[in-house]
């Protein structure tokens, strides 16, 4: 056969390309409202609220009567949120964390009874930070802002894809103040620190994620969960010791017994900070399961990565907590607990328990005991109004 002349073959070329081009479907557009809580659940919630069912009807009182949720809340915002590690003094370091709790409280207000009134405190308090935040500094700076960035990103989410009145301006700073403020503190994680570290920062991206539209930055923060939780939460499957975590900095026996604070038996459900606290381990309980929400509302599954972890550090620590052991097992922190776990519970309770039916009685029992959830302070807030159960699908 004769070859064909230049043009044509060309022309072939160009008519064949489209065909040569992968045939894998595009990405799933992001899912709004979709971080940490989408509209079916805001939806749910507020139908159970508007009935009286419990425990969200005693939920909605915590949070209606909670200093966050008042009309005259006191807005603080900063210029430079400054926060040195440990019990030095900062310089807006705690106005920011309850500025972006009240934010959210506000949104979650509104979604529930649609109180215009709510809705101007939340933009008000988002739209003040907004104008005015430009960077964090200190050595708890990359904590702090995901302390804060989490709520933030998951307020937004709620008044920008559920009221309209947010200028378009206004919505665009927020995405800025998000991108350009938090994201670069949170991105990275945090190698060689505490692993409630590392896992409250993918929260917080996670959000931030969602909230700017950006799957990549969403996927990164789902993948860090994945490496990260297992070498925070042990399982015997993992063998004598436990894993180590990411960055290769706490590998050899003598540095991962170090890291696990002095720790040296290791049985299911154990946690890295389990010796230094049980609240710095709430911390991560709440941290993994919220990033693991977040993902299932985009379609993602984390929770099958994580959940057996979950379920076994929930019950260890819950059944010592219930039962008020602080002078455990001499082989278990040398016999000394802190007793000091949160409102950490009902999000990580209400996949295991609600969706996957397994039986939890201590973390069952601990979370009653703790009901109405409240919040911490820092980034966890009214998880028994959100997360108390699971609306029928």
């Amino acid at each position: 056969m004769a070859r064909l002349p230049a043009l044509v073959r060309a022309v072939i070329a160009a008519a064949l390309l489209p065909l040569l081009v992968s045939t894998a479907p595009a990405p799933r557009p992001l899912q709004h409202p979709g971080a940490f809580v989408d509209r079916t659940r805001l939806d749910f919630v507020r139908a159970r609220v508007r009935a009286g069912d419990e425990p969200y009807a005693s939920a909605f009182d915590a949070l209606r009567s909670s200093r966050y949720a008042s009309l005259r809340y006191n807005v603080q915002p900063q210029t430079e949120v400054v926060c040195p590690p440990g019990n030095r003094p900062g310089r807006g370091c705690v106005e920011e964390r309850e500025d972006a709790i009240a934010a959210y409280t506000h949104a979650l207000m509104w979604a529930v009874t649609r109180e215009p009134a709510h809705a101007r405190k939340a933009l008000e308090i988002m739209d003040l930070w907004s104008g005015a935040v430009r960077g964090h500094s200190g050595g708890n700076s990359g904590l702090q802002s995901a302390w804060a960035g989490s709520m933030w990103a998951k307020a937004g989410e709620i008044m920008r894809y559920g009221h309209k009145d947010w200028p378009d301006e206004h919505i665009t700073r927020y995405e800025r103040m998000l991108r350009d403020v938090y994201l670069p503190q949170v991105a990275g994680g945090s190698l060689g620190r505490n692993g409630n570290w590392d896992l409250v920062m993918a929260d917080a991206a996670a959000s931030i994620g969602v909230f700017l539209d950006d799957r990549a930055v969403l996927e990164r923060a789902v993948e860090r969960v994945r490496q990260r939780v297992p070498a925070y939460f042990y399982l015997r499957s993992d063998g004598p010791l436990p894993k180590s975590p990411p960055g290769g900095l706490v590998d050899t026996k003598r540095e991962l017994t170090r890291y696990w604070f002095g720790q040296r038996r290791f049985v299911d459900g154990l946690a890295q900070e389990t010796c230094r606290n049980f609240e710095h381990v709430g911390y991560a309980i709440a941290a993994t399961a919220h990033v693991a929400e977040t993902a299932r509302a985009q379609g993602i599954d984390l929770y099958k990565d994580v959940a057996e972890r979950l379920r076994a550090t929930l019950e260890l620590h819950s059944r010592f907590q219930v039962d008020d052991v602080e002078n455990g097992p001499e082989w278990l922190c040398g016999g000394k607990l802190t007793l000091t776990m949160g409102p950490d519970l009902e999000v990580a309770l209400n996949h295991l328990q609600n969706r996957l039916g397994l039986k939890l009685p201590h973390a069952r029992r601990l979370a009653g005991e703790m009901r109405p959830a409240g919040t911490d302070h820092l980034f966890v807030a009214w998880e028994t109004l959100t997360h108390g159960g699971e609306p029928v699908k």
